[in-house]
């Protein structure tokens, strides 16, 4: 028999369409993403007049001063100090009360540990309430102190959702167990159930630390005392009464950022498997 010439075209070749349609469409996004960032690196790289002449042009010869100065300018080694050290208290006080308060809510051993989970997903769509916490840091005395601003970082309701959609995949059995050997609770929550959520963990270190270690608006309100300010708030020395200096300012945001960026590539391995396995099992 002679086979037709208007037959249907392969399944694999329909395979190979669909696969080079797949990589361009995630090619799209990957510039779209990345646009911004190159133009960030190639402002960084040039000198004021050649950013006034023409801004989206390349960097004909990269000034690499620009960081240098930008170091001096806006005083990093005093507000990066700053930054780390409100960044790594406020994470690692959160991070453990954040254990400790999603276990009995994951786990059920607490009245209305539904209606409490269901509490925390509102408190994601509801705003910052500036006015009422202003007045609390107020009368507490902690305006324009470090230890207040920490405290401003130690309520996030989306690392208690994660985590208590993390701990719920961790087996019940190993509770039952722990009490049978006499494992306290304390003991058992930081020896046995924090080792198992590691993932969970570390991708609630990240959110928390990106969003204290980028924010500008509460150090503007709270921190008043140039020693306190974190690098954020150094940055505004680059907004002048005519103009910025963008190529430097350019500069000093692509050093804000490498910490971060360095945290997120040591836990990365752990933060899609930390987002992911609560919604397997809920």
């Amino acid at each position: 028999m002679s086979v037709t010439s208007g037959a249907a075209s392969p399944p694999y070749r329909q395979m190979e369409w669909g696969k080079i349609l797949s990589y361009a469409f995630l090619l799209l996004l990957a510039i779209v993403y990345l646009g911004p960032l190159l133009m960030l690196v190639n402002t960084s790289l040039k000198t004021t007049p050649s950013f006034m002449r023409d801004a989206t042009s390349l960097a004909a010869q990269p000034n690499f001063g620009n960081f240098a100065e930008a170091w001096e300018k806006a005083n990093f080694p005093k507000y990066l100090l700053n930054s780390a050290i409100y960044t790594i208290s406020a994470t690692a006080i959160y991070v453990v009360t954040a254990v400790f308060v999603a276990f009995p809510i994951a786990r059920g051993y607490v009245r209305y540990s539904g209606l409490l989970l269901t509490l925390f997903v509102i408190a994601l769509f509801l705003p910052p309430a500036l006015i009422p916490q202003f007045q609390l840091i107020l009368r507490l005395g902690l305006y324009n102190n470090p230890v207040g601003y920490i405290l401003l970082f130690i309520v996030n309701p989306i690392g208690i959702i994660i985590l208590v959609n993390y701990i719920k995949t961790v087996p019940v059995e190993l509770d039952e167990a722990a009490a049978l050997d006499g494992c306290g609770y304390f003991r058992f929550v930081w020896s046995i159930v924090l080792p198992l959520i590691r993932p969970a963990v570390a991708t609630v270190v990240v959110l928390h630390a990106i969003g204290i270690w980028n924010e500008i608006i509460l150090p503007t309100i709270y921190l008043t005392n140039k020693d306190y300010y974190p690098i954020t708030r150094g940055l505004i020395v680059f907004q002048g009464v005519y103009g910025s200096d963008w190529p430097v300012l350019a500069a000093a945001v692509l050093m804000l950022t490498l910490p971060m960026v360095i945290l997120f590539l040591f836990l990365q391995r752990y933060i899609v498997s930390g987002l992911t396995a609560g919604s397997v099992k809920g």
